[in-house]
């Protein structure tokens, strides 16, 4: 196939119709129409000649095709079997661009990655979008940048601050291993098809220390599942339905010297810090 602008309307429609497509709903599949959008992508994942970089849901190759023209070596991830007969034909320009038809969750990836630095960029299908994102940021794969489209909804819980309606347990595990900034919001009318939301570009990078110094990580997001598993719930009420006995509640409290009487989705990652600390000197 000679080079074509895969991010253009009438070039993804011709695809659709030519493979005889049948969209796939469960998996998230809306491919991209705006050749400038693909190229913000590319762009803000920060990649150059032969920078190793993993995309997750290629589709039909919108993104993949802005990411392989910047000469990075692409690895893509692509569930969806009976895409190969397409991508096949609308990456073949692309010696730099490897498909691996398997379920990013459940493939080998310390063996395909290897010990290179990479990044990773990706139109994240919306129904797996917090699954994939956490299941990467928290393993030690080496993953310095990420740049993924997401839901705007997820994406402005991942940007919330302490108290505000969208803070929450996802907030604190994104802003914990990585430094957030937003790139772009994208309309529904960038698809095809539409899907009924906005969508939002965030560039996520990876810190090389967490961003709060804690004894015990998993004491930490222990004490944070407590405060918003039920956000309604006063601190103390909510560590006592976390199992945490009323008197040792109130001694952690004290060490930590936070007000019990607080909800949880007041409290800022370093208050959490301070409660887990406490809570691991004193059991």
């Amino acid at each position: 196939m000679l080079e074509v602008e895969l991010a253009d309307r009438q070039t993804v429609q011709y695809i659709v119709r030519r493979f005889n497509l049948r969209l796939k709903h469960h998996l998230g599949q809306n491919f991209l129409i705006r050749p400038d959008v693909v190229r913000a992508i590319a762009e803000a994942a920060e990649l150059s000649e032969g920078t190793p970089v993993m995309e997750i849901g290629p589709g039909i190759g919108t993104l993949t095709q802005a990411l392989a023209r910047t000469g990075a070596e692409v690895t893509a991830f692509e569930i969806d079997g009976s895409l190969e007969r397409v991508l096949s034909h609308t990456l073949e320009p692309y010696g730099n661009v490897r498909i691996i038809y398997e379920d990013v969750l459940k493939a080998d990836l310390p063996a395909i990655l290897g010990d290179r630095e990479w990044h990773a960029a990706a139109n994240l299908p919306y129904y797996i979008t917090t699954p994939i994102l956490l299941h990467l940021i928290q393993s030690q794969l080496p993953i310095s940048l990420f740049v993924f489209m997401m839901q705007k909804e997820v994406a402005d819980r991942i940007l919330a601050e302490p108290g505000s309606k969208a803070y929450g347990a996802l907030t604190i595990a994104v802003q914990y291993y990585c430094t957030v900034e937003k790139v772009i919001d994208i309309p529904p009318s960038a698809f095809i098809p539409r899907p009924a939301v906005t969508s939002t570009v965030l560039k996520m990078r990876r810190r090389t220390e967490s961003a709060v110094a804690v004894q015990d990580e998993k004491a930490f997001f222990q004490m944070v599942k407590m405060g918003f598993g039920q956000r309604r719930k006063v601190f103390s009420n909510a560590m006592k339905t976390g199992g945490i006995a009323p008197e040792l509640g109130e001694k952690i409290l004290a060490a930590a010297g936070i007000d019990g009487r607080r909800r949880g989705e007041t409290f800022s990652m370093e208050e959490y810090a301070r409660l887990a600390d406490a809570w691991c000197a004193l059991r």
